[in-house]
């Protein structure tokens, strides 16, 4: 029989904690996280345009997205606040596909890693977008927001397939 896998924020009796990370090392860790917003032709075109009476949508939406990547642990319950060293926030019109491919990328040096950080900024970039253009396009979706890459810490390095 497998055996079940731990779960770290719970304790003995099931109650949810914060995990305690005092005694790991401060290491170099990162992460990247991707997520797309696809939408009618004439929506994209608009925002390519600078065209919404919103403003610069992939603007907004990157300022966001670096936002909620600094905010992350006042939005994920028992995420640790950290000391981060950079967020990129990069959104990529793609005209074949009718979408904006959204990828945020954390840095940090300390005792956790940051890959609910680049999930939500990514996240946050995406309904940012959303927002920009639901004037003009309701129909518009979020999805395929994902862990991408990882680096440092005691589970090492990750890579999507």
């Amino acid at each position: 029989m497998a055996k079940k896998p731990k779960l770290t924020h719970l304790d003995a009796k099931g109650a949810a904690r914060m995990v305690d990370v005092s005694g790991k090392p401060e290491t170099s860790r990162s992460a990247t996280a991707k997520g797309r917003v696809t939408m009618k032709p004439a929506t994209l075109k608009l925002i390519l345009e600078d065209g919404l009476k919103k403003g610069n949508a992939l603007e907004v939406a990157r300022l966001a997205g670096i936002m909620a990547a600094k905010k992350t642990s006042d939005l994920i319950p028992l995420c640790h606040p950290l000391a981060i060293a950079k967020v990129e926030v990069d959104l990529r019109p793609d005209t074949k596909n009718n979408c904006v491919d959204v990828a945020a990328t954390v840095k940090v040096t300390g005792q956790t890693g940051v890959e609910m950080e680049a999930l939500t900024a990514v996240s946050v970039a995406c309904l940012t977008l959303y927002d920009m253009a639901k004037a003009v396009d309701k129909a518009m979706t979020i999805g395929d927001i994902r862990l991408t890459a990882k680096s440092g810490g005691k589970s090492g390095d990750y890579k999507a397939k």
